[in-house]
């Protein structure tokens, strides 16, 4: 006889974790399944950065915060280190200095930030660059994990202290009105949450096609340095801001957005702003580039390594600082949107993170993800309507 389960979720990235966890916290059996023997997509190809400031304003900005105290209350459950907290944001050009003072006045998304004196941002990130520097802002929420070691530890705790079932090396063929069947056989379930990634292809292909998703390409390094410093925080750039959703919404950004279309046309063709993060060795991670297409670009550049370098040092003064590795990763992405959820229907759900923020947001989207399911909340953010 085959084992019932509530829930059956596919997918093992981060965003079918943290749906697995609300389904265990609304007290439904559950049960995960990962075509691989391991989850090695997107959500072990990033930064690891639980990046709250700068995510669009409304729904997105509190999923971001709310997944970041999830992963705080975790992390020490499952032996996930969280290697820095905090983010810092220094500004070197005028406009973008603008741009934080403008962030740190809003009401609800500044008000866990605060500008820093030199002298506290290079206690925080002792070898950064201090000749142009205008402003350095530290959003105190934002932290980080490594990705390749936290979610494979996320995964065991769920089974081992939760009680959810992992079926690795199993790939889910079709969603039945009785669960699931796969290349091992049937599962039986009550729901089903499909977490495809990027994958647009395999289930429920229509629903991708409908939402116009794009495969968007990332470049990212490690990079070491004989004395490399103890960093703190994470760092972001003056690019960034031009980037990140919160911050480009803002209405004087287009001030900076036009100064670094002119000063740097390479880099904002690329896609390339800059994200450093220290690993508990003392290397660093250092990115990204995006690249945007129907498919995955296989291949990285030495071109994108030099761009993204270029940023690096305009932020970070590390003497002999070389790159020991560099990959590349993928998600998910829709220009209209940072998440999708489809009823396509009323025992599944098709989630997915449409704009590179799984690990700041997936924990609060899965919690989402339930509520709707099984009815347990009368209200969704407007973005799920």
């Amino acid at each position: 006889m085959l084992k019932f389960y509530d829930l059956v979720v596919v997918g093992a990235g981060i965003l079918g974790l943290g749906t697995a966890l609300a389904g265990v916290r609304a007290g439904k059996s559950v049960c995960v399944i990962e075509r691989d023997a391991r989850a090695n997509g997107a959500s072990v190809r990033n930064f690891g950065f639980v990046t709250v400031a700068g995510q669009m304003a409304g729904p997105h900005w509190r999923r971001a915060r709310r997944s970041r105290d999830v992963w705080a209350e975790v992390a020490p459950q499952a032996g996930i280190a969280i290697l820095q907290e905090g983010q810092m944001l220094p500004a070197y050009r005028e406009e973008a200095a603008t741009l934080l003072h403008d962030y740190l006045a809003l009401p609800e998304m500044g008000a866990e930030c605060r500008l820093l004196t030199r002298e506290e941002a290079l206690s925080r990130i002792p070898n950064l660059r201090i000749d142009g520097l205008r402003d350095v802002l530290l959003s105190a929420p934002d932290l980080r994990v490594e990705s390749r070691e936290a979610l494979p530890k996320l995964a065991a705790w769920l089974e081992k202290s939760q009680g959810v079932d992992f079926r690795f090396g199993t790939a889910v063929l079709e969603v039945t009105a009785r669960g699931v069947v796969t290349s091992a056989g049937e599962i039986s379930a009550g729901a089903v949450v499909v977490c495809p990634g990027d994958d647009f292809a395999t289930l429920y292909p229509e629903i991708s096609r409908e939402a116009a998703l794009q495969k968007c390409t990332l470049q990212m390094l490690r990079v070491a340095a004989d004395g490399m410093p103890k960093l703190q925080s994470a760092v972001m750039s003056d690019h960034s801001l031009a980037r990140y959703d919160g911050f480009r919404a803002l209405p004087r950004a287009e001030s900076l957005i036009a100064r670094l279309e002119r000063e740097a046309p390479a880099h904002r063709a690329a896609g390339v702003h800059l994200i450093v993060v220290q690993s508990a060795d003392g290397s660093l991670v250092v990115g990204d580039s995006h690249v945007y297409g129907p498919a995955v670009e296989p291949f990285a550049t030495a071109d994108f390594d030099d761009l993204i370098m270029g940023l690096f040092d305009e932020v970070i003064d590390q003497p002999n600082r070389r790159i020991i590795g560099h990959w590349t990763g993928s998600y998910a992405s829709a220009s209209d949107r940072r998440v999708l959820m489809a009823r396509p229907e009323p025992h599944v759900r098709v989630a997915m993170i449409t704009g590179g923020t799984g690990a700041s947001t997936s924990f609060a989207f899965g919690e989402e993800i339930i509520a709707d399911l099984f009815g347990t909340s009368t209200h969704l953010p407007e973005d799920l309507q």
